[in-house]
């Protein structure tokens, strides 16, 4: 068996924690993918895997030889494209995700410049409202919001942004503007399932954070539905800040209790720092990175000085 295809199954399988995944990925049956790594096992003279029916872990000896494997494929890589001259023309097919307001609202008009400028590359931009598995679903590139718990993933920091309480100015005439989280109970908050997952808000009280709990009067899972229906006066909702700060520019929505918002979270964006880093994917990382900046900073909406708060009474208890 050619020892170069048996480095190439073992770092898949490596990379998707499946013998299944992997020989999905490189449409390789499930025997091939077994004799691959058994011919490799054989080579070592040691397991490189150890697997049941329900896991699959990497042994001490696969970690070592996983550094090395990676080493080879990357030079193989890198010496296949200097020899046609590739290296510095990023061409191929790029998968891009994102959630779907962002995607809709910054990312997708950063593709189509993307692509006015580069000609030889084509882009699939998947808009999800949902963690992807970069290896898993075939994805080179991620717009991720909020902090990052998988460390294998390269990340680089595109911005910030919060979590803010809007409701439209003719509501908080009506019912009045809430001056603590617990006034929240006595209005009418449109929860966006997405944001308020447990029917509570996480707020700020000074350095600590604590989290009230209500019984929304509707559950919407899109946000731009919730945000919608708050701009209609039915109540208070959450949003993320680039989702509505052109709206409280114009006046159409007002940030509620802003003093207790939760600190910011970045936004980032993140590939797979153990897999070949392809001129498409850094092209794409670095052309991307400096325009959703700009976009983001745009749409920042300045934390409010508790000081410099004015509120109305509360009244929706009227």
């Amino acid at each position: 068996m050619d020892r170069l295809h048996e480095i190439e199954v073992f770092v898949s399988v490596a990379d998707a924690g499946s013998f299944a995944k992997a020989g999905a990925r490189m449409r390789l049956s499930p025997p091939a993918v077994t004799r691959a790594i058994s011919a490799l096992e054989d080579r070592l003279g040691a397991r490189v895997f150890n697997r049941t029916t329900r896991s699959l872990t990497i042994t001490d000896v696969g970690q070592r030889f996983l550094e090395n494997a990676r080493r080879i494929l990357i030079d193989l890589d890198t010496a296949e494209k200097e020899a046609v001259g590739e290296t510095s023309v990023p061409h191929g097919h790029l998968t891009v995700t994102a959630s779907v307001t962002f995607g809709r609202s910054a990312l997708t008009p950063v593709v189509t410049a993307f692509l006015n400028q580069y000609s030889r590359i084509s882009v699939s931009v998947l808009l999800l409202d949902r963690i992807t598995n970069l290896i898993e679903e075939g994805i080179d590139v991620a717009v991720r919001i909020g902090p990052l718990s998988d460390s294998n993933l390269v990340a680089k920091k595109v911005g910030s942004v919060r979590r803010i309480l809007v409701a439209s100015p003719d509501y908080l005439a009506r019912r009045g503007t809430p001056l603590s989280p617990a006034d929240l109970r006595r209005h009418s908050m449109i929860a966006f399932t997405g944001l308020m997952p447990n029917r509570e808000w996480r707020f700020m009280d000074g350095r600590s954070g604590h989290s009230v709990s209500f019984m929304p009067r509707l559950e919407i899972n899109d946000a731009v539905a919730a945000i919608a229906s708050a701009e209609n006066g039915d109540g208070i909702t959450i949003a993320l800040s680039y989702m509505v700060a052109d709206k409280i520019r114009d006046g159409r929505l007002v940030p509620v209790l802003d003093a207790h918002a939760p600190a910011a979270v970045p936004v980032s964006l993140v590939y797979q720092q153990n897999r070949l880093i392809s001129p498409k994917v850094r092209t794409f990382v670095d052309f991307a990175t400096p325009r959703l900046r700009k976009i983001l900073a745009d749409l920042v909406i300045p934390a409010v000085d508790p000081s410099t708060v004015t509120v109305s009474q509360d009244r929706s208890a009227d």
